[in-house]
Protein backbone atom coordinates (compact mmCIF):
# COMPACT_ATOMS: atom_id res chain seq x y z
CA UNK A 1 0.00 0.00 0.00
CA UNK A 2 2.48 2.50 0.25
CA UNK A 3 4.52 1.63 -2.64
CA UNK A 4 1.17 2.93 -4.09
CA UNK A 5 0.64 5.59 -2.03
CA UNK A 6 4.03 7.04 -2.98
CA UNK A 7 3.62 5.91 -7.14
CA UNK A 8 0.50 8.58 -7.22
CA UNK A 9 2.02 11.14 -5.32
CA UNK A 10 4.87 10.72 -7.45
CA UNK A 11 2.68 10.85 -10.48
CA UNK A 12 0.40 14.10 -9.16
CA UNK A 13 3.56 15.95 -8.19
CA UNK A 14 4.88 15.63 -11.87
CA UNK A 15 2.08 16.75 -13.51
CA UNK A 16 2.02 19.41 -11.70
CA UNK A 17 5.42 20.40 -12.72
CA UNK A 18 4.89 19.91 -16.39
CA UNK A 19 2.16 22.20 -16.52
CA UNK A 20 4.21 24.91 -14.23
CA UNK A 21 6.81 24.16 -17.09
CA UNK A 22 4.85 24.55 -19.74
CA UNK A 23 2.45 27.73 -18.69
CA UNK A 24 6.40 29.40 -18.19
CA UNK A 25 7.38 28.31 -21.88
CA UNK A 26 4.38 29.77 -23.42
CA UNK A 27 5.11 33.21 -21.35
CA UNK A 28 8.33 33.24 -22.80
CA UNK A 29 9.44 32.41 -26.22
CA UNK A 30 6.58 30.46 -27.02
CA UNK A 31 3.13 31.71 -27.67
CA UNK A 32 2.79 35.54 -26.93
CA UNK A 33 0.71 37.12 -24.15
CA UNK A 34 -2.31 38.62 -26.04
CA UNK A 35 -2.84 40.91 -23.42
CA UNK A 36 0.55 42.72 -23.81
CA UNK A 37 1.44 45.69 -26.04
CA UNK A 38 2.96 45.21 -29.12
CA UNK A 39 6.19 46.91 -29.88
CA UNK A 40 6.60 48.52 -33.31
CA UNK A 41 9.21 49.70 -35.44
CA UNK A 42 10.48 53.40 -36.11
CA UNK A 43 9.12 53.35 -39.37
CA UNK A 44 6.22 52.22 -38.65
CA UNK A 45 5.62 54.56 -35.70
CA UNK A 46 6.11 57.63 -38.58
CA UNK A 47 3.63 56.32 -41.21
CA UNK A 48 0.83 56.16 -38.48
CA UNK A 49 2.34 59.98 -37.81
CA UNK A 50 1.76 61.16 -40.65
CA UNK A 51 -2.02 62.60 -41.44
CA UNK A 52 -3.59 60.74 -44.83
CA UNK A 53 -2.23 62.72 -47.83
CA UNK A 54 -5.42 64.02 -50.00
CA UNK A 55 -4.34 62.25 -53.79
CA UNK A 56 -5.95 65.00 -55.63
CA UNK A 57 -4.60 67.56 -57.27
CA UNK A 58 -3.89 70.29 -54.68
CA UNK A 59 -1.73 73.79 -56.01
CA UNK A 60 -1.08 76.75 -54.11
CA UNK A 61 -4.15 78.78 -54.17
CA UNK A 62 -6.32 76.13 -53.97
CA UNK A 63 -8.27 75.22 -50.86
CA UNK A 64 -7.72 71.84 -49.48
CA UNK A 65 -10.09 69.04 -50.68
CA UNK A 66 -11.88 72.26 -52.56
CA UNK A 67 -10.62 72.27 -55.81
CA UNK A 68 -11.44 75.78 -56.29
CA UNK A 69 -9.12 78.53 -56.65
CA UNK A 70 -8.46 80.59 -54.09
CA UNK A 71 -8.05 84.57 -53.97
CA UNK A 72 -4.55 85.49 -54.55
CA UNK A 73 -3.08 88.36 -53.02
CA UNK A 74 -1.95 91.48 -54.50
CA UNK A 75 1.57 90.92 -55.82
CA UNK A 76 2.02 94.68 -55.07
CA UNK A 77 0.07 94.79 -51.93
CA UNK A 78 -2.10 97.61 -53.52
CA UNK A 79 -6.19 96.84 -54.61
CA UNK A 80 -6.58 96.32 -57.90
CA UNK A 81 -7.23 98.71 -60.54
CA UNK A 82 -11.67 98.49 -61.58
CA UNK A 83 -10.74 99.26 -65.19
CA UNK A 84 -12.64 102.22 -65.29
CA UNK A 85 -10.09 104.94 -65.83
CA UNK A 86 -8.76 106.64 -63.01
CA UNK A 87 -8.50 110.30 -63.17
CA UNK A 88 -5.78 112.94 -61.58
CA UNK A 89 -8.00 113.77 -58.76
CA UNK A 90 -9.15 117.21 -59.86
CA UNK A 91 -12.03 118.35 -61.53
CA UNK A 92 -11.92 120.14 -64.89
CA UNK A 93 -14.58 123.13 -63.30
CA UNK A 94 -11.76 123.87 -61.09
CA UNK A 95 -9.54 124.81 -63.44
CA UNK A 96 -9.10 128.17 -64.67
CA UNK A 97 -9.66 127.70 -68.34
CA UNK A 98 -12.42 124.83 -68.10
CA UNK A 99 -16.00 125.43 -67.26
CA UNK A 100 -17.04 127.32 -63.89
CA UNK A 101 -19.09 125.14 -61.26
CA UNK A 102 -22.03 124.36 -62.45
CA UNK A 103 -24.23 125.03 -58.87
CA UNK A 104 -23.21 129.13 -59.29
CA UNK A 105 -23.71 132.06 -61.02
CA UNK A 106 -21.52 133.59 -63.93
CA UNK A 107 -20.73 136.96 -62.63
CA UNK A 108 -22.05 139.38 -66.26
CA UNK A 109 -22.83 143.13 -65.78
CA UNK A 110 -26.23 142.25 -64.13
CA UNK A 111 -24.94 141.33 -61.10
CA UNK A 112 -21.35 143.16 -60.91
CA UNK A 113 -19.94 146.35 -61.36
CA UNK A 114 -16.93 146.82 -63.53
CA UNK A 115 -14.23 149.61 -63.43
CA UNK A 116 -11.25 150.04 -65.73
CA UNK A 117 -8.11 152.54 -64.14
CA UNK A 118 -4.72 153.40 -65.74
CA UNK A 119 -1.79 152.72 -63.90
CA UNK A 120 1.75 153.70 -64.08
CA UNK A 121 3.25 150.41 -63.84
CA UNK A 122 3.44 148.42 -65.89
CA UNK A 123 3.90 151.18 -68.68
CA UNK A 124 0.33 151.54 -71.21
CA UNK A 125 -1.55 149.28 -68.63
CA UNK A 126 -4.79 149.22 -67.16
CA UNK A 127 -6.32 147.42 -64.63
CA UNK A 128 -10.33 146.30 -64.60
CA UNK A 129 -11.76 145.73 -61.29
CA UNK A 130 -15.28 143.79 -61.52
CA UNK A 131 -16.84 143.58 -57.74
CA UNK A 132 -20.01 141.25 -56.57
CA UNK A 133 -23.58 143.61 -56.22
CA UNK A 134 -25.16 141.08 -55.84
CA UNK A 135 -26.27 138.59 -52.83
CA UNK A 136 -24.74 135.61 -53.99
CA UNK A 137 -21.47 134.42 -54.72
CA UNK A 138 -20.46 134.14 -58.66
CA UNK A 139 -17.93 133.04 -60.84
CA UNK A 140 -15.47 134.61 -63.26
CA UNK A 141 -14.30 132.38 -65.90
CA UNK A 142 -11.96 132.82 -68.45
CA UNK A 143 -10.64 136.41 -69.33
CA UNK A 144 -12.84 139.30 -70.51
CA UNK A 145 -13.76 140.17 -73.70
CA UNK A 146 -12.89 144.05 -74.75
CA UNK A 147 -14.50 146.57 -77.50
CA UNK A 148 -13.49 150.01 -77.67
CA UNK A 149 -15.90 151.78 -79.36
CA UNK A 150 -16.33 149.96 -82.78
CA UNK A 151 -13.44 147.87 -83.01
CA UNK A 152 -14.37 144.93 -84.99
CA UNK A 153 -11.03 142.18 -83.60
CA UNK A 154 -10.74 140.96 -80.17
CA UNK A 155 -7.85 140.83 -77.71
CA UNK A 156 -6.67 137.81 -76.83
CA UNK A 157 -5.48 136.80 -73.62
CA UNK A 158 -2.19 135.37 -72.02
CA UNK A 159 -2.11 131.90 -71.78
CA UNK A 160 0.37 131.99 -69.05
CA UNK A 161 -1.70 134.15 -66.75
CA UNK A 162 -4.73 131.17 -66.61
CA UNK A 163 -5.19 130.68 -62.54
CA UNK A 164 -5.46 127.20 -61.12
CA UNK A 165 -9.08 127.59 -60.23
CA UNK A 166 -11.88 129.59 -61.27
CA UNK A 167 -11.99 133.00 -59.28
CA UNK A 168 -15.23 133.05 -57.19
CA UNK A 169 -16.33 136.18 -55.98
CA UNK A 170 -18.19 136.57 -52.88
CA UNK A 171 -20.72 139.23 -52.01
CA UNK A 172 -18.50 142.16 -51.72
CA UNK A 173 -16.27 140.67 -53.17
CA UNK A 174 -13.61 141.94 -56.39
CA UNK A 175 -11.30 140.22 -59.61
CA UNK A 176 -9.37 141.63 -61.43
CA UNK A 177 -7.69 141.65 -64.69
CA UNK A 178 -5.04 143.38 -66.26
CA UNK A 179 -4.88 145.20 -70.24
CA UNK A 180 -1.67 145.79 -71.61
CA UNK A 181 -2.89 149.17 -74.05
CA UNK A 182 0.04 149.62 -76.35
CA UNK A 183 3.44 148.11 -77.22
CA UNK A 184 6.13 149.84 -74.94
CA UNK A 185 8.70 149.80 -77.47
CA UNK A 186 6.29 151.76 -80.26
CA UNK A 187 6.07 148.57 -82.27
CA UNK A 188 2.11 148.51 -82.41
CA UNK A 189 0.25 149.00 -85.51
CA UNK A 190 -3.16 150.78 -85.68
CA UNK A 191 -3.22 153.07 -82.91
CA UNK A 192 -6.61 154.82 -81.94
CA UNK A 193 -7.93 156.61 -79.18
CA UNK A 194 -11.15 154.58 -77.31
CA UNK A 195 -13.91 156.52 -76.00
CA UNK A 196 -16.04 153.83 -74.60
CA UNK A 197 -15.43 150.41 -73.56
CA UNK A 198 -17.56 147.24 -73.32
CA UNK A 199 -16.65 144.38 -71.08
CA UNK A 200 -18.25 140.78 -71.97
CA UNK A 201 -17.93 138.03 -70.00
CA UNK A 202 -17.41 134.64 -70.75
CA UNK A 203 -19.77 131.85 -69.85
CA UNK A 204 -19.40 127.96 -68.91
CA UNK A 205 -17.28 127.21 -71.69
CA UNK A 206 -14.64 129.49 -73.99
CA UNK A 207 -15.77 132.01 -76.09
CA UNK A 208 -19.56 131.60 -74.92
CA UNK A 209 -21.84 134.24 -73.30
CA UNK A 210 -22.23 134.50 -69.51
CA UNK A 211 -24.59 137.08 -69.69
CA UNK A 212 -24.85 141.13 -70.61
CA UNK A 213 -22.03 143.34 -70.90
CA UNK A 214 -20.75 145.82 -68.76
CA UNK A 215 -20.20 149.05 -70.21
CA UNK A 216 -17.08 150.44 -68.54
CA UNK A 217 -15.96 154.31 -68.10
CA UNK A 218 -12.84 155.65 -69.45
CA UNK A 219 -11.11 158.74 -68.83
CA UNK A 220 -12.66 161.80 -70.57
CA UNK A 221 -9.88 161.99 -72.89
CA UNK A 222 -10.11 158.42 -73.38
CA UNK A 223 -7.32 155.33 -74.06
CA UNK A 224 -4.60 155.08 -76.47
CA UNK A 225 -3.98 151.27 -77.52
CA UNK A 226 -2.57 149.49 -80.26
CA UNK A 227 -2.40 146.19 -82.03
CA UNK A 228 -0.74 145.21 -78.86
CA UNK A 229 -3.69 145.11 -76.89
CA UNK A 230 -4.03 141.91 -74.34
CA UNK A 231 -5.63 141.02 -71.62
CA UNK A 232 -5.44 138.47 -68.97
CA UNK A 233 -7.46 135.62 -66.93
CA UNK A 234 -9.09 136.77 -64.17
CA UNK A 235 -7.22 136.88 -61.30
CA UNK A 236 -8.26 137.29 -57.41
CA UNK A 237 -5.66 140.04 -56.61
CA UNK A 238 -4.22 143.01 -58.09
CA UNK A 239 -0.48 141.74 -58.45
CA UNK A 240 -1.02 138.67 -60.10
CA UNK A 241 -3.10 141.03 -62.68
CA UNK A 242 -0.80 143.40 -63.30
CA UNK A 243 2.34 141.35 -63.43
Amino acid sequence: MRIVRRTRLLVATGVAITTLALTACENGSGTRDEGASQPTSPSAAADKSKPAQDQSSHRPGQSAGSGQQSAQPSQTGKPAENGTGGGSGTSEGAKGGANAPGDLTICNGSNTKTTAQPVPRPLNHMLLTVTNTGTKPCALPYYPVLRFDEMQWVPQAFDDTKPQAVPILEPGASGYAGVRLSAADDSGTGGDTGRALTVAFQGRTPNSSGGPSATVSLPAKGVYYDSALSVTYWQTDVETALN
